[in-house]
């Protein structure tokens, strides 16, 4: 079995009671998948980040479990037919209780800091040519400006 973390929000303007209907099914969910719910930690209403679907608060909950794959993709199939569920979102982590995605993350930000700094070089280096090249242009433009000249002269 592995360890899996969920975290969903439902819509701010149910019931008190709806909410714990809601909570109860997922829950039911990924027991009669053969998973066991280590941690249940409902949060309560609170303000989103940003709006979604129009909204501007949700009711969140969180949920480690241990289960079978088939137990978080039947949990996240439910999150998705269910109105009420504003967003959710269900990783799978290590038995270590670290994120595995955080750690994949991590290694992306190290990555993606030195392709950064190769990028600043070349972009410098390709700003140093955009200069000489339009230097040669004006160059260019100028003699052929008074070539014209000096033949309308004559």
């Amino acid at each position: 079995m592995r360890n899996y973390e969920c975290m969903y929000i439902l819509h701010p303007e149910l019931s008190e009671e709806e909410t714990k209907q809601y909570v109860e099914k997922f829950a039911n969910v990924i027991t009669e998948q053969g998973g066991v719910i280590t941690k249940m930690d409902l949060w309560g209403k609170r303000r989103l980040a940003y709006e979604v679907k129009k909204l501007k608060e949700g009711y969140y909950v969180l949920v480690l479990f241990q289960g079978e794959p088939a137990a978080a993709q039947e949990l996240e199939r439910i999150f998705k037919i269910t109105e009420s569920v504003i967003r959710y979102l269900v990783i799978r982590v290590d038995d270590t209780g670290t994120d595995i995605n955080a750690s994949v993350n991590a290694d992306a930000v190290d990555v993606s800091a030195e392709t950064s700094v190769e990028a600043d070089a070349t972009t410098d280096a390709v700003a140093d040519t955009e200069v000489e090249v339009e230097v040669e242009i004006e160059v260019e433009v100028e003699a052929n400006t008074e070539d014209a000249d000096t033949a309308v002269e004559k």
